[in-house]
């Protein structure tokens, strides 16, 4: 007799979400009512990680600024600490950080076309310093720190 949880015969393919009418998810953020393609659809991890590190690349171009050394030991602290405090303001007024909009990519809300706020922002922002939220996604390829926030990162062209 099955379990309506399944059990570990089911295989992984037991956890896959499915439609209302019980088809499994085809594409990134169908579920969602997300499109496949085009502005709106969600972003992969490339380009993800390459607004992440044009963020950090200009972090780190600042924290030298501020302490006038490349190799100093404070430089990877104001690193840090330019990279979380232009992530949480630029993506709570803009919904976007510099490096999501060279790459085209915007933060959203699932709940629709709203500001994503400074505290979801700080939230998102505190989680992504630990780094390891990021690294877990689900089938959508939203990170931990957009499901606990409710957001994920999608293409704004």
């Amino acid at each position: 007799m099955a379990r309506i949880t399944g059990s570990w015969l089911s295989g992984p393919e037991a956890a896959l979400p499915k439609n209302s009418d019980g088809r499994e998810q085809v594409y990134r953020g169908e579920l969602l009512g997300f499109p496949q393609e085009g502005p709106g659809s969600l972003v992969g991890s490339g380009r993800r990680l390459a607004a992440l590190m044009i963020d950090w690349l200009m972090a780190v171009g600042v924290a030298t600024l501020i302490t006038g050394d490349f190799f100093d030991g404070k430089t990877s602290t104001i690193t840090l600490m330019v990279w979380f405090a232009v992530g949480v303001v630029t993506v709570g007024l803009f919904n976007f950080t510099p490096g999501q909009f060279v790459m085209g990519l915007q933060v959203a809300r699932i709940e629709g076309p709203i500001r994503v706020g400074l505290v979801r922002a700080l939230a998102r922002q505190a989680l992504l310093v630990f780094v390891i939220p990021a690294t877990i996604t689900d089938i959508d390829g939203r990170g931990m720190q957009d499901r606990a926030t409710g957001t994920l990162l999608v293409r704004s062209r």
